[in-house]
């Protein structure tokens, strides 16, 4: 039996090996420049004196902190991929304007891995950005609704409503647009694929395509308590 049936096993293997090298090329660009890239030696010396840790454990823990900055980049571009590989979907690639598309549903979307990956005053530009594919006649995308998806979501809560952010140049909100809205991961996995538990069901598979990706040589434990993460970021 495939893992998932809105994707094929192939797809699924592919961005988790390419999620994975990704995963140990930020650990090791992080290590080489480490000494290149400026410290707050403020925060370090506060950081080791506050959390009682020595100089080897605070460098360590320094060094997978820039390296996660980076991996979580990557993670959102392997949501981008996974959906944009979904049946009907179509992944628009780097340097596109948009993130993903299905014409058959009339839809297109921005994705982003976290709900503050664009900070409040950049949240207009986008609106105005995708106002501009959907509601020129001219547009080859007109008709179309807009998604600004934020796969983690503020709060853990769910979400598919108008996207509505405030224009600080002008001091207002944009105007409303039924075409143009904003949704938490787990709805919009939802909407591409017609499961309700799409991401969900993406998670649970993720340790077992893991240790096959890896030969058995990475073996995520500790699910259950992993899975508590999951259950919060999107009750």
């Amino acid at each position: 039996m495939p893992w998932l049936s809105w994707i094929d096993d192939s797809v699924i293997k592919f961005e988790v090996n390419s999620l994975l090298s990704n995963a140990k090329k930020a650990q090791k660009s992080a290590e080489v420049k480490f000494g290149k890239n400026v410290i707050d030696p403020f925060a370090a010396i506060f950081e080791m004196s506050g959390f009682d840790i020595d100089y080897d454990s605070w460098r360590e823990s320094e060094t997978t902190r820039q390296a996660q900055k980076t991996l979580q980049n990557h993670v959102g571009n392997f949501h981008q991929r996974i959906l944009g590989s979904s049946k009907g979907w179509k992944n628009m690639k780097v340097g596109s304007v948009i993130d993903i598309l299905s014409e058959e549903n009339k839809i297109l979307a921005e994705v982003k891995n976290k709900f503050n990956t664009i900070s409040g005053g950049k949240l207009s530009d986008l609106y105005y950005s995708l106002d501009n594919l959907v509601s020129p006649k001219s547009s080859i995308y007109k008709g179309f609704t807009a998604y600004y998806v934020a796969i983690i979501p503020q709060y853990g809560k769910r979400y598919n409503r108008l996207f509505i952010p405030s224009n600080k140049e002008k001091g207002e909100k944009c105007p409303q647009n039924e075409h143009i809205r904003e949704i938490d991961g787990a709805s919009f996995y939802s909407l591409v694929t017609g499961s309700d538990t799409a991401l969900e069901d993406l998670f649970d598979i993720l340790p077992a395509v893991i240790k096959e990706c890896s030969d058995g040589k990475y073996q995520v434990m500790e699910t259950l308590k992993l899975k508590e993460f999951f259950s919060k970021a999107y009750k």
